[in-house]
């Protein structure tokens, strides 16, 4: 079963763990065919938040809830159940320096049954950045 486990930091400690020692978590999840996808965040500031009401958008700057921890990034891993998806997201480096929510993947049930999106190789632009 896949399971999201959303990487929270607060702004003080949002650069406490290296880059090399993530990299190394999710190689190592990588090389048990438990991760399926994992990405770092840019700081919230950098967000916009979309929202559309009656056919018109607004945007705003920022995320939209104020917290003290902000969404730092994500892995998106493969687990038996949650137990084991616990496991593993303790192993992640920022649960010692903030929080790791993990959540079950649901799948999309259309027509009454489970669909899901076949993802092509992203073009040539997309793919460098």
């Amino acid at each position: 079963m896949k399971y999201l486990c959303l990487v929270y930091l607060d702004a003080e400690r949002w650069s406490a763990c290296s880059d090399a020692e993530c990299l190394a978590v999710a190689q190592r999840l990588a090389d048990d065919r438990r991760l399926l996808a994992a990405e770092p965040l840019h700081p919230t500031h950098t967000a916009t938040t979309v929202r559309v009401r009656g056919g018109e958008v607004t945007l705003y700057d920022g995320p939209f809830a104020e917290t003290r921890e902000m969404l730092a990034g994500f892995y998106l891993i493969d687990a038996r159940d949650l137990n084991e998806a616990i496991q593993l997201a303790a192993r992640i480096p920022p649960a010692r320096h903030g929080s790791i929510e993990v959540r079950p993947v649901r799948e999309l049930q259309v027509d009454g049954a489970a669909a899901s999106v076949q993802l092509r190789e992203p073009p040539p632009a997309a793919a460098s950045r």
